[in-house]
């Protein structure tokens, strides 16, 4: 199982790093939204405390953040739809190795990705402010991991039920960006209208972005953002696993029907 796992991981990695196009649409468009979105918006926003006043560019910065795992997970998630073109997923399909193990090998691999990518944009916090301690970096670390995770599991379901690139790149705007624009990576819920609230509420990517937001400014509210954050990081580990086990059972059902046909 562990070598299948990484054979599989792995083969993400190498056909990710061998297509740039994907390195920079994964990590370029979040980062330009960033600027363009953070500097345009700025001068009419204001959040964070009398004490503590916060630029929007400093808000937006998780939120990005969430966008490039998001990005990343679905920009790796889309060899699926190759893989399956190409024959490769039907010779991995009637190997014998469990349907868990594929899906976590697949997964895994985009998570590094996104995780990896994640990381390689916190290296401009210094020239923002945002100067981290080895406590926020390890949560940091942790957080980017569980959140990539879910992100690509959103996408491996995806994937999975589509037979065209285009088809998944509509599914994407209509249910993924949404889902990023209503986790409050724009704007606070407490500024929302109620029903907009109820929605951020039930949306996994809310818990993910608290998180993340925790690993940069929640040592400053220790008590309640300690008690929030908790709360959210097992919210993110409950979706996480149940997107993994409805990944796996999509896969069985889909072995399946091959079968009988």
């Amino acid at each position: 199982m562990a070598l299948a796992v990484f054979t599989l991981w792995i083969r993400e990695m190498v056909r990710f790093y061998r297509q740039p196009s994907r390195v920079v649409g994964a990590l370029g468009s979040p980062v330009i939204f960033w600027l363009l979105i953070g500097s345009g918006v700025g001068n009419s926003f204001r959040t964070g405390s009398a004490q503590n006043p916060m630029n929007y560019l400093e808000y937006f910065f998780p939120g990005t953040l969430l966008l490039i795992l998001l990005f990343t997970a679905i920009f790796s998630t889309i060899s699926l739809i190759e893989d399956r073109k190409e024959g490769f997923m039907q010779g991995v399909l009637v190997a014998p190795i469990s349907r868990m193990t594929i899906v976590l090998g697949k997964m895994l691999g985009g998570t590094t990705l996104a995780a990896s990518q994640g990381l390689l944009f916190c290296l401009i916090t210094p020239w923002l402010g945002m100067h981290l301690d080895l406590y926020s970096w390890a949560v940091l670390l942790m957080v980017l991991f569980v959140n990539a995770f879910m992100m690509t599991g959103f996408g491996f379901l995806i994937a999975w039920k589509l037979e065209s690139i285009q088809g998944f790149h509509a599914i994407m705007n209509l249910l993924l960006i949404p889902m990023w624009f209503l986790s409050g990576a724009l704007f606070s819920e407490t500024t929302a209208p109620v029903w907009m609230g109820m929605l951020m509420k039930l949306n996994p990517m809310r818990y993910g972005l608290i998180c993340i937001r925790y690993a940069f400014y929640g040592r400053e509210f220790v008590v309640q953002h300690l008690v929030e954050f908790s709360v959210s990081l097992v919210m993110v580990f409950i979706f996480s696993a149940i997107i993994f086990v409805m990944a796996a059972l999509a896969v069985n059902h889909r072995n399946a029907e091959s079968l009988n046909t």
